[in-house]
């Protein structure tokens, strides 16, 4: 029963990031003239539309991550025009901007949680934590369940804002380059970066390269969040 609860949790987490992301990069994409992605659906806080569209990013790879290493990951995606990325390169680095956006705006709301939790007594530090626990329920029932959810919520959110701003294709950080170029240099980029086999390479580069980058990356967001009251090493 705890092992289902758990799963339950991770899954809310997953499901709520995940929708809340793709909603973000259609948002923007409809804003900035683009409107594949609401003409599709996909502007939408329901999960039930990018579930259809991604079932194996958004329902197989989750549960399955889950039972075999206690945690989530998955993915899921929102159409947008091509023609439409090349001609406003810098209208569609805005778009991928979002998705990252939107899971940092979860981080730091979890954070704010977090610490006004820990001023009214209900959360506290673990003495120990690791990228799923780090803060514990001075009291049991619904602050407890609280406490779960957000070790998991503000990790999650946290991994999905960062390795999505790894600059390599097909990650978002990949798409938001554009923005830091001239239309021609940003043109060409896209051009270039649409052989299918770039993105097989950069994910493997990245999936490399996380490990490196997310332990510290964590450790010194913990240790802001809990300044003064703990510190990790």
């Amino acid at each position: 029963m705890e092992r289902l609860v758990d799963g339950l949790l991770w899954y809310f987490a997953f499901l709520f990031s995940t929708t809340l992301h793709e909603a973000s990069h259609a948002f923007a994409a409809y804003r900035l003239g683009d409107r594949t992605a609401y003409e599709g659906g996909q502007l939408t806080l329901d999960p039930l539309p990018h579930m259809r569209r991604e079932p194996v990013g958004m329902v197989v790879i989750p549960i399955v991550s889950f039972l075999l290493g206690g945690w989530m990951i998955g993915w899921a995606s929102v159409p947008y025009n091509p023609r439409w990325a090349y001609d406003n390169p810098h209208h569609s680095a805005k778009m991928s901007a979002a998705g990252p956006a939107a899971n940092l705006l979860l981080v730091l709301v979890s954070a704010v949680i977090i610490r006004l939790g820990m001023l009214a007594g209900i959360f506290y530090p673990l003495e120990s934590i690791d990228h799923a626990q780090v803060i514990g329920a001075a009291h049991g029932g619904l602050f407890f369940g609280l406490a779960m959810f957000l070790n998991v919520f503000l990790s999650l959110n946290l991994l999905l804002f960062l390795f999505n701003l790894l600059p390599l294709p097909p990650l978002d950080g990949s798409g938001i380059l554009p923005w830091f170029m001239s239309r021609e240099q940003a043109q060409n980029y896209l051009t270039f970066i649409q052989n299918p086999s770039f993105s097989l390479v950069g994910l493997l580069i990245a999936w490399k390269l996380f490990d490196f980058i997310y332990d510290p990356l964590h450790l010194l967001f913990i240790n802001l969040l809990f300044y003064p009251a703990a510190h990790y090493g």
